[in-house]
């Protein structure tokens, strides 16, 4: 069966769009909010007559994708075709504010996620479902896939741990899409807002090749400017902890978050040293040594040893795939051979000033003392993590709607 995204059947359907006659309709996306045709959502809602447009909301990098780096602000503007406001939910607030919720009836929510904790929509999401619910506003989730599909990986978020890069006590891979994530918030946080999900149909996430993309069927288009391609997705979990560290994630390369490299370390020596601490949490994958130079961000313009992951050819199998485990022993392997390297990255990091950026991305200070203590082994990052991953599984057993 064909598969079609939300925005797709509303756009198909004059049913489906009835409730939304004499509303005024606000529309939360970013550049991967397009249609099958590759049109803007909000273009293509602009052409519906029964559709009145009154502002739009654009989540961290923009509307329409006009920043680069994490942690660039974007400001509120009108839109030039459209001329409505477009409120900035990256800038001067994160959290919406009374006059933006004051401009629409309906808020049309329109985003492609990651598929994992630390990507920003899904905080965005929880925001909005908040505000909703105190300012009586109605919301529409027109569901994507999550591009890598069902499994369940990482040390859940812990209590007090919250932040923009953690919106709830989910593990790393939460397996969930933005219309069963809506659901989650909804239940969890109590909260009395009037929430439909535009479902998918024909979305199957255990189908090859794409496991929850929708390979050879519809085209990627970059959700955030470092997410260019399915492989990059697939390893997301586990590379964006390289945010926290002084190792390149390769920001400044043509393949970024599916790589990690510095100028002072032996890429080699450090994927040997993996297979010997944990080589069951190598699986799924291919690991190559490479060299690059990033053109930004760090270790610009410097020459690094580094290490790449291949999930892209046959040698790729979805269930034993790993990548948060796989990064985490490229930590343990890098502090084994370099007991005195310093690995951890002390900067502000998503307006958190007085935690460590690695503890931030992980929900707590876990992973980094694990890495950190000489005597930890796999599988006590294992124990731990199979824990939270089995409580999240038992948490969720009623929210997939596919």
């Amino acid at each position: 069966m064909k598969i079609q995204f939300g925005i797709d059947r509303l756009l198909a359907d004059a049913n489906l769009r009835q409730p939304l006659k004499g509303k005024r309709i606000a529309l939360l996306a970013h550049p991967a909010s397009v249609t099958a045709d590759l049109k803007h959502s909000l273009d293509a809602l602009a052409e519906l007559p029964e559709i009145t447009l009154s502002s739009a909301f654009g989540p961290q990098h923009g509307l329409r994708g006009d920043k680069q780096d994490n942690m660039v602000e974007s400001p509120d503007y009108i839109d030039p075709i459209h001329q409505i406001p477009v409120f900035s939910l990256y800038g001067e607030v994160r959290y919406p504010t009374d006059e933006s919720m004051n401009s629409f009836d309906v808020l049309l929510i329109d985003l492609q996620d990651l598929g994992c904790r630390i990507y920003t929509f899904i905080t965005t999401l929880r925001y909005m479902l908040e505000a909703s619910a105190k300012h009586g506003k109605t919301v529409w989730i027109l569901d994507r896939p999550n591009p890598v599909g069902r499994p369940i990986e990482g040390l859940s978020l812990r209590k007090g741990w919250e932040s923009f890069v953690g919106a709830g006590e989910m593990p790393m891979r939460h397996g969930l899409t933005m219309g069963e994530m809506a659901h989650w918030f909804i239940k969890t946080l109590d909260l009395d807002v009037d929430c439909k999900v535009i479902e998918m149909q024909g979305w199957q996430p255990e189908q090859a090749p794409g496991y929850g993309w929708t390979l050879g069927e519809r085209t990627w288009i970059n959700p955030s400017p470092n997410a260019p391609n399915l492989w990059m997705a697939r390893c997301y979990a586990g590379t964006v902890m390289l945010e926290g560290t002084t190792l390149s994630e390769g920001r400044g390369t043509t393949r970024p978050l599916e790589l990690f490299g510095a100028p002072d370390i032996n890429a080699r020596k450090i994927i040997k040293t993996m297979h010997e601490l944990a080589p069951h949490w190598l699986a799924g994958c291919r690991l190559g040594e490479i060299w690059f130079e990033p053109t930004f961000h760090k270790h610009q313009g410097k020459l690094c040893s580094g290490v790449q992951i291949y999930v892209e050819d046959p040698s790729y199998k979805h269930q034993a795939f790993k990548p948060w485990r796989l990064q985490a022993i490229a930590f343990k392997a890098i502090r084994t051979l370099y007991p005195d390297y310093e690995l951890w990255r002390d900067f502000p990091y998503e307006y958190q000033f007085d935690k460590l950026a690695i503890d931030i991305i992980n929900g707590s200070p876990l992973l980094r003392e694990w890495v950190d203590d000489k005597q930890a082994e796999a599988g006590d990052l294992d124990t731990l993590a199979q824990q939270d991953e089995i409580a999240w599984q038992e948490k969720i057993q009623q929210i997939p709607i596919y």
